[in-house]
C-alpha cells in the first residue's frame, strides 16, 4: 500500500512537472512570435525608409546586400516629358509628300523625298509599343490635319504593361504620322511631325 502511494505521488509530480514545462514552452513560443512580429515591423519600417530615400533621390532601382540578407527594390517611373525639336532645312515641305495615318515612308526617304522645313518632331520618350487609338474600335487620338495643343494626347506608348499618355507639348497641326499602331518604338524615335502655330 505504501509503495502504491509513492507511485501515485511520483505520477502526480511527473504530471505537474510536465504541465509546468508545457506552460513554459507555450510562453517561450508566444515570446518568439512576438519578437518575430516586432522584427518584421522593424524590417517593414526600414523598407519604407529605403523607398522614401529612392523617391527623394529619384532612384529607380536599389540593391542592398548585408551578410546573407539581400534586398532589391525597384519602382516604376512616370513617363518623361515629350520634347519637341524643330528641324531646320532649306527646302519647303509640300502636302502631296506628307505621310497619312498608318503609313511609313520608305527607308532612307524623309517624308516621301521632301525635306521638312519648320516642322517639329514629337519623339517617343521611352521604349515600348505605339498605340494610335485608346482601343481597337475607337477613333485615333489624332490624324493628319488634327489641331493639337500642349495638353492634347496624341498616342499611348505601352512599356512594361503600363500605358503612358504622350502629349503634344505644343500647339500646331499634325502633318505626318511616322509609325503604325502596334509598332515597337525606340527611345527618341520620331512619332509625329507637327507644323507649329
Amino acid at each position: 500500500m505504501v509503495g502504491g502511494g509513492v507511485a501515485k505521488r511520483r505520477n502526480c509530480l511527473q504530471k505537474a512537472a510536465f504541465m509546468i514545462i508545457l506552460t513554459r514552452l507555450n510562453r517561450l513560443s508566444a515570446y518568439r512570435k512576438e519578437a518575430a512580429m516586432t522584427q518584421n515591423d522593424s524590417d517593414l519600417a526600414r523598407i519604407k525608409e529605403l523607398i522614401d530615400i529612392m523617391k527623394d533621390n529619384d532612384l529607380v532601382e536599389v540593391q542592398i546586400e548585408h551578410g546573407e540578407d539581400k534586398i532589391l527594390l525597384k519602382r516604376s517611373v512616370p513617363g518623361p516629358v515629350v520634347t519637341a525639336v524643330p528641324i531646320i532645312s532649306p527646302h519647303i515641305s509640300a502636302m502631296p509628300g506628307m505621310v497619312s495615318a498608318g503609313q511609313i515612308p520608305p527607308a532612307g526617304v524623309q517624308g516621301g523625298g521632301i525635306l521638312d522645313e519648320g516642322l517639329v518632331e514629337i519623339k517617343s520618350p521611352l521604349v515600348g509599343t505605339f498605340y494610335a487609338r485608346p482601343s481597337p474600335d475607337s477613333e485615333p487620338y489624332v490624324e493628319v490635319g488634327s489641331q493639337v495643343n500642349p495638353q492634347t494626347v496624341v498616342c499611348m506608348v505601352e512599356a512594361m504593361k503600363v500605358m503612358n499618355e504622350i502629349k503634344a507639348e505644343m500647339s500646331g497641326t499634325i502633318v505626318k504620322i511616322m509609325v503604325t499602331s502596334g509598332q515597337a518604338v525606340e527611345y527618341g524615335q520620331v512619332l509625329f511631325k507637327v507644323k507649329p502655330e
